[in-house]
């Protein structure tokens, strides 16, 4: 790639623009996007779509792609709520699992997490497609393998390989829907897509619920990660024949069609589709982009949270008059009532847009709120305490939702993608590691400390950082929008060292937020 001579400047403080103009860009095809050569051969004889074929092909395309992709979410989630749910079926008693040893599973699987990073280099190197059933693959064998467990140091080791085989999975899907869907769709689809996190309680505690019922020989917890294996086995049949590792090589797609997906994307995102070439100067920028950081810390602190939902099941059992089987209905309650905001939360954002900071805010107060509840009402207030835990375990997953897609929306270039979706995952996994080790057994049955944290650190401070980076992107984009105005749509050239160089959307350019000074950051 030509050099990028091009020095940052700050205004207003916090505004950061480039000095150099990004009009024109001349590349090498090394540097390009990967759906170039296709384009180039195919685009000429495929005219432009009109708009009945549009709403067909938007159609198509988001039926299949957020399924796909939403139901490898939904098995991802399940996979990782297995033990908390296996804790009520005598999974304790027959492994050698306490409260402390629980946690400490919970910590290794994050800590997996954190090392699976690693991965990203073979996201960036593999086809997408071939990676996700390899991925899938591997964590449907050790959920199985969950059955073989007979002591505490057996989970020990599962949850760590679980961790480190989807530490990467999740940033997947978000690059494969940006593959396919408008940055439109891609908003209007996130309720259906995010709420498979949320919502994974309801499935799971269903047959959770319906596993108490059997009469099965085979321990019921094993009976319970048996079923989820198979699910699991399931899907992967379905992501080894479907799964695309970009718009050219998707099964479900014609030839015309793939032309009008990437066109349709790279104009709406100003975007690459995919990149494979791993550029350094990306992945210092991502390091060096005060952003990034701030996006890392708000994982950090929030995600302090995140074994609440994992906790649920046990604190229920703590407060009393709560049995295995109330417990498995409430929990479907509250994944359902998680859902139903979730979709409020994201439509609200569809149709009013650079509101995603103070969404956070606003989806945190539940959280905040319930969890002051929880500390103060007496202990014999056994109705409001169970309330005030159903309101704060769900929704704090709201905040997480809109900043987890909010962090990959707000920069471009592929290897910066990747290496901010690197720092985010890590942010997140270091909180989780920390996480279950709030929850010690010799503060039960209340765990005010635990409370404490949550309180001050989740849903007080780790807000505030979201409203930082709204002000920090806005504040840049008053400088892009009259850059844009004055100078128009940037060009591109990319050249192949032989046949003289080809005039390309920008989009294909794979250029960073800061290199392109057209980019505008969505709020």
């Amino acid at each position: 790639m030509s050099d990028v001579n091009s020095s940052i400047e700050k205004q207003d403080d916090n505004a950061v623009v480039q000095k150099t103009s990004t009009s024109e860009r001349h590349i090498s095809s090394r540097d390009a996007d990967v759906t170039l050569a296709f384009m180039a051969k195919y685009d000429a004889n495929v005219p432009e779509i009109t708009p009945e074929e549009e709403k067909k092909l938007s159609r198509k395309l988001v039926g299949i792609v957020v399924f796909l992709t939403s139901m490898t979410n939904l098995l991802l989630y399940s996979d990782k709520a297995t033990l908390s749910y296996a804790s009520i079926f005598e999974l304790w008693a027959d492994t050698g699992l306490d409260q402390n040893k629980y946690n400490n599973s919970s910590t290794l699987f994050y800590c997996g997490t954190i090392v699976g990073q690693i991965n990203l280099l073979l996201v960036q190197k593999l086809p997408l497609g071939k990676l996700m059933t390899a991925i899938s693959v591997s964590w449907t064998i050790i959920i199985f393998l969950h059955c073989t467990a007979f002591n505490y140091k057996g989970i020990y080791a599962l949850r760590f390989f679980l961790g480190f085989v989807e530490a990467v999975a999740v940033p997947m899907l978000n690059i494969t829907m940006g593959q396919f869907l408008t940055a439109d769709e891609k908003a209007a689809t996130a309720p259906l897509f995010y709420s498979t996190c949320l919502g994974v309680t309801i499935p799971v505690g269903f047959i959770a619920y319906g596993v108490l019922f059997s009469k099965s020989s085979v321990p019921i917890w094993k009976l319970f990660f048996i079923i989820i294996g198979g699910c699991t086995f399931l899907w992967t049949i379905v992501i080894f024949f479907l799964y695309p590792s970009n718009p050219t090589d998707a099964v479900f797609l014609t030839e015309k069609e793939k032309i009008w997906t990437i066109r349709r994307v790279q104009r709406t995102t100003g975007s690459s589709i995919e990149q494979k070439i791993f550029k350094k100067s990306q992945a210092i920028e991502a390091l060096l982009d005060p952003v990034s950081w701030l996006f890392f810390f708000f994982f950090l602190l929030q995600q302090l949270a995140n074994n609440l939902p994992y906790q649920q099941n046990l604190l229920f059992e703590g407060i009393g008059r709560i049995s295995n089987l109330d417990s498995t209905l409430v929990s479907v309650a509250s994944g359902g009532f998680a859902v139903i905001c979730c979709i409020v939360a994201t439509t609200f954002l569809f149709y009013k847009t650079n509101y995603t900071a103070f969404s956070v805010v606003f989806w945190t107060i539940p959280s905040f709120a319930a969890s002051i509840a929880v500390v103060a009402i007496p202990w014999e207030k056994k109705i409001a305490l169970l309330a005030m835990l159903c309101l704060a375990s769900p929704l704090f997953g709201i905040p997480w939702i809109l900043m987890f897609s909010w962090a990959s929306t707000s920069c471009s270039g592929y290897t910066k993608k990747l290496t901010r979706n690197g720092m985010v995952i890590i942010g997140f996994s270091i909180a989780n590691v920390i996480s279950p080790q709030l929850w010690r057994q010799k503060d039960g049955p209340r765990y005010i400390p635990a409370w404490i944290v949550q309180i001050v650190l989740s849903f007080f401070v780790a807000p505030l950082i979201a409203l930082v980076i709204w002000f920090i992107l806005n504040n840049r984009n008053k400088v892009r929008k009259q850059i844009l105005e004055q100078e128009g749509e940037a060009k591109g050239f990319v050249s192949d060292g032989s046949s003289g160089e080809l005039e390309v959307n920008g989009a294909n350019l794979d250029l960073t937020d800061l290199e392109n000074d057209r980019f505008i950051y969505p709020l």
